[in-house]
């Protein structure tokens, strides 16, 4: 039997990337999409382009939120697919066989989760490669040490949402850090890896922006690793800078 997958994109005044995002999103091969978009009261035209394709968009939320985990968890809340993928509004699938293959590893491999590999490109020119940021080699130990698998490319199963909870709304930039220790790590859910580039990010994110972004990300990472009853510190968490220069350096 085919399972279905719901794909959630939140978005805020996004008029400029969120064409490509729909856009990759429609192109996929894979027959069984629930794509639910979670704006959050755009007023810069975002909605305008929303509204191109809302015939297929399967549920549009358009209002005020709290934050962008409170609109992923209004998302996540509203998907009715076995499956679900969240995919940020600057972001995009690298080709039409995406969720394709996520669902063949599903049904294959019997898993409660999946992730693969990401590369940060140029904000206008998306064949180059910036940072090249695999999980290969990852384990819920190195949690410790700050690191985890690119969360655009990780996609579980509804029912450990159900189990295990939403996004924590009270963290500013590591809810989605904080979620992927409490599922694979305090909870040991089931995953794979997959050795494929399979998103594209656009440089400028929200927990790469200034140092004192970084502080509050590397603080929150810390907390995150508490709360899930993981022994970590700021020498650990720092640590993880070394990675990211090969990161710079290396190319999928």
């Amino acid at each position: 039997m085919s399972k279905k997958i719901s794909i959630v994109t939140v978005c805020y005044n996004s008029r400029k990337t969120i064409r490509d995002t729909i856009e990759s999103v429609f192109t996929q091969k894979y027959p069984y999409i629930e794509y639910i978009i979670v704006d959050g009261g755009s007023t810069d035209g975002t909605l305008d382009i929303i509204n191109v394709y809302k015939q297929k968009i399967s549920k549009v939320v358009s209002e005020p939120d709290i934050g962008i985990y409170d609109a992923m968890n209004k998302g996540i809340g509203l998907a009715t697919g076995e499956v679900i993928g969240t995919l940020n509004s600057d972001d995009f699938y690298t080709d039409e066989f995406v969720l394709e293959k996520i669902l063949s590893v599903f049904n294959d491999k019997e898993v409660d989760s999946i992730f693969a590999d990401l590369v940060y490109v140029h904000q206008g020119k998306f064949d180059r490669v910036v940072r090249y940021y695999s999980a290969a080699g990852f384990t819920p130990n190195k949690f410790a040490y700050g690191w985890m698998p690119p969360h655009p490319t990780f996609f579980v199963k509804r029912e450990i949402y159900g189990k295990y909870g939403f996004f924590k709304t009270d963290y500013k930039i590591a809810a989605d850090f904080e979620l992927l220790v409490r599922f694979l790590a305090r909870h040991q859910i089931s995953y794979y890896y997959l050795p494929e580039v399979i998103v594209k990010m656009r440089t400028g994110g929200l927990s790469t922006r200034n140092i004192k972004s970084n502080w509050i990300l590397n603080r929150e990472i810390i907390r995150a690793c508490r709360e899930n009853n993981i022994n970590t510190n700021f020498f650990k968490v720092y640590s993880k800078y070394l990675t990211k220069v090969f990161q710079l350096v290396r190319k999928p």
